[in-house]
């Protein structure tokens, strides 16, 4: 079929939208031009898999004008870039969601993450496109987050056509080529275009939106292994005997079919809550103090993104104030003298509730506690390529403490130099 055929994909159209999206955007100009288009009249608008292809209605390409495409493309583009196919899989195991409705929720989420700040400075809003304001939400947060503040219903009725494909909410379509078909891209490559594209949005951070610059600074902290071990710590810890249980009348019990004229209340786990010990004393760097905030962004997403379950105490030689965590940047990391964690960990326990878990992010360099707190412990060690000096003055010979056995203790990589 030639490209003036009626119903043709008129790739000179799309191509020049593309084009128009990489000079409002230079910085996704990577992301942009490593996607391979698939034209497919299965899908509504745009749609892209978690492999790094474009699938493309040619309908809704001759409909649209290029300044509107151009929208589209950098749309469909970030879902990629910011992983939502690999969070929705995350969050539907967490909490047990499960359903195309579901996975439909998940992707309205992620373009309520995108929209609020991907139009205007040169890209018209496409026709259609979903911000949280339509549902009375606030802007600037994460698709996790929205998760939890809407349902399908009556305001959602007219986003059903929503599809972004795999790449938006995890779930394979009928028409994606899978991991075995052309034009996919590897997981080496796709992790190279998400550090080049981070890359352009740090040499020229005044130029873009603060939902990029967050996401940018955490490219620059690859995955580690200590991230799933907290993960799993966390879920031990709520499911430990007696950990997270509590009767409500809420939901009755199943037994209470059995006993005639009485109501039962039925057994409810709770969310574990989280203490985050960072120690701020002299001898952690401020890299270090920076990837620690990091990490508890990470630590925040292991519990299903929930911050109110968490909060950050930063210790030197005294505990400091406890704070709830709102957003991880906003915490005063206050110290600089010597290290005692076992301050940070009697102030812990003594807040109320008492946590579940207690995270310390720590370079080692500290006496620990005599006994076994009451609640799991994590240990993150900033790694040290070597010890150049004593960390006691007045004993060269000084060698600090290993961890206790009975925390789980995890190297947590060192801060990434400045760039």
């Amino acid at each position: 079929m030639s490209p003036d055929a009626p119903g043709a994909l008129d790739l000179d159209k799309l191509f020049a939208a593309r084009l128009h999206a990489a000079r409002a955007r230079p910085y996704l100009a990577t992301a942009l031009f490593a996607l391979h288009t698939v034209e497919s009249r299965r899908v509504p608008t745009m749609a892209v898999d978690r492999h790094w292809r474009c699938y493309v209605s040619p309908a809704f390409v001759n409909r649209t004008p290029v300044e509107e495409l151009a929208g589209v493309w950098v749309h469909e583009v970030s879902h990629l870039l910011r992983d939502h196919h690999g969070r929705s899989d995350r969050v539907a195991r967490e909490r047990g969601l499960t359903g195309p409705g579901e996975r439909l929720r998940m992707n309205i989420a992620a373009d309520f993450e995108i929209n609020d700040d991907v139009f205007g400075d040169g890209l018209v809003r496409p026709e259609g496109a979903v911000e949280p304001g339509s549902l009375g939400l606030p802007e600037g947060e994460l698709m996790e987050d929205y998760l939890r503040w809407f349902r399908l219903g009556p305001r959602t009725q007219s986003l059903v056509w929503l599809d972004c494909g795999s790449g938006a909410d995890g779930s394979d379509r009928e028409w994606d080529l899978g991991p075995d078909g052309a034009h996919g891209l590897s997981a080496q490559e796709r992790d190279a275009v998400r550090f080049r594209v981070a890359q352009g949005i740090t040499a020229r951070p005044g130029s873009t939106p603060q939902g990029w610059r967050r996401w940018a600074e955490e490219a620059f902290h690859p995955p580690q292994p200590w991230r799933e071990l907290l993960g799993a710590a966390v879920r031990s810890a709520t499911s430990g005997a007696g950990a997270g249980e509590d009767y409500t009348f809420g939901r009755p019990s199943r037994r209470s079919a059995g006993v005639p004229g009485a109501l039962l209340p039925s057994l409810r786990r709770r969310p574990p809550r989280v203490s985050v010990v960072i120690d701020t004393s002299g001898s952690v760097s401020d890299a270090e103090l920076g990837s620690a905030l990091h990490e508890v962004a990470a630590i925040t997403r292991a519990v299903g993104g929930r911050r109110d379950l968490i909060t950050v105490l930063p210790c030197d030689a005294a505990a400091r104030i406890v704070h709830p965590l709102c957003r991880a940047e906003g915490i005063p990391l206050i110290g600089g003298g010597g290290t005692d964690l076992r301050t940070g960990f009697a102030r812990a326990l003594r807040a109320g509730p008492r946590p579940d878990v207690i995270v310390v992010l720590t370079d080692g360099q500290t006496p620990w506690p005599s006994t076994r707190p009451p609640c799991r412990t994590v240990v993150g060690l900033f790694s040290r390529q070597q010890v150049t000096r004593s960390w006691d003055e007045d004993d060269p010979d000084y060698v600090p403490d290993s961890p206790p056995v009975w925390a789980r203790v995890v190297d947590i990589g060192s801060a990434p130099a400045a760039r």
